[in-house]
């Protein structure tokens, strides 16, 4: 049976512990949709199936031989990177975007597939993500292997260092991998590798973006934007704001923000919040908090569960001083994000 899904690749540069193991790899230049003759060249030359995901290392006569032929498959990119590194840490890997990654370079070829905008997030199978990478030590000197890390930090000591270990946790900070083009990301370890982050986009001090998730351009986030949510263009996160992603408490509802909205600071979404819509400081809404909808003259129309509201724009989710209810009304104006603070050029 033939295989319908896209087909990526990457040469990537290997990270072992001392038993061997592949712990990390890391791809400067992944290929999403990769053409037939580029793929029948790596086959022929690594011994990959091309129906198939998987990787295969590469020796020093496969290196050389695919140097020569990456420029006549159409990877001339690939054959520069072959020839100025150390030849002997490289290995090929092809996946299909709708098959899980069932192995260390896989995934992390599919989050660098995310981060390098060549795919949005919820456009690849991730199942299993958690299971295929390995809890690792993020140091000053790369990732370090939990039962290697005494060896290394009694052994910079000797050298008269100190080996930072920035955390210890499945991935690593995506800046470490990819800068996309026209961001700023005011502290780098809280974007994660997998993270989509759209040009304009700018994550202060306090956001945090997590994997298959993000923005899709102009943002500002000073808030959490959780594993699967994405958020639209033109849309501000409030200081300390959070949404409610799709991992810890087992739901699948996926929760994402439209365009042209607002989460105020110390607020937060459990349901996906439809464009033009506003969130007043402090209020956290989740999928079944029962909301009062309010016509343009603060008449009460009806009572329904937030979740009800997804798909109703332009929207001021507020509650009321006096009652305490939850409250949602149409909005007559609407915020605008600075673009002198999203040039990021």
């Amino acid at each position: 049976m033939s295989n319908t899904g896209t087909l990526s690749a990457g040469l990537g540069l290997i990270t072992r512990n001392s038993a061997g193991d592949i712990i990390e790899v890391f791809y400067p230049k992944p290929i999403r949709s990769l053409a037939a003759v580029s793929v029948e060249f790596i086959v022929s030359v690594v011994g990959l199936q091309p129906d198939k995901s998987g990787y295969g290392e590469l020796d020093l006569s496969q290196t050389e031989h695919l140097i020569e032929g990456f420029s006549a498959a159409g990877l001339a990119e690939w054959s520069h990177l072959l020839d100025n590194t150390h030849r002997n840490h490289w290995l090929i890997c092809l996946t299909y975007d709708d098959k899980p990654p069932g192995n260390i370079p896989e995934a992390f070829l599919k989050l660098h597939l995310l981060s390098h905008r060549l795919f949005k997030p919820h456009e690849q199978n991730l199942d299993g993500l958690f299971g295929a990478l390995k809890n690792l030590a993020w140091t000053n000197e790369g990732p370090v292997d939990l039962a290697d890390l005494p060896a290394r930090q009694l052994g910079a000591r000797k050298l008269g260092s100190n080996l930072e270990v920035q955390s210890v946790d499945k991935f690593p900070r995506m800046a470490n991998y990819v800068v996309p083009s026209g961001v700023r990301l005011a502290d780098t370890a809280r974007v994660r590798l997998g993270a989509y982050i759209g040009e304009g986009t700018t994550v202060m001090h306090e956001g945090f973006v997590n994997f298959n998730a993000g923005t899709l351009g102009t943002a500002m986030i000073e808030g959490r934007v959780s594993a699967g949510v994405v958020v639209g263009v033109d849309s501000d996160l409030g200081g300390s704001s959070s949404t409610m992603g799709t991992l810890s408490g087992g739901g699948t509802q996926i929760i994402s923000v439209g365009k042209n909205c607002l989460i105020g600071a110390n607020a937060g979404i459990g349901f996906p919040l439809a464009d033009g819509c506003t969130v007043e400081a402090g209020l956290y809404v989740t999928a079944g908090t029962k909301v009062n909808l309010l016509n343009a003259s603060g008449t009460l129309v009806e009572t329904v569960k937030a979740s009800r509201l997804c798909t109703e724009p332009n929207l001021l989710f507020r509650r009321n001083s006096l009652t305490g209810a939850v409250e949602a009304l149409p909005q007559v104006t609407h915020t605008s994000l600075n673009y002198d603070l999203h040039s990021n050029n």
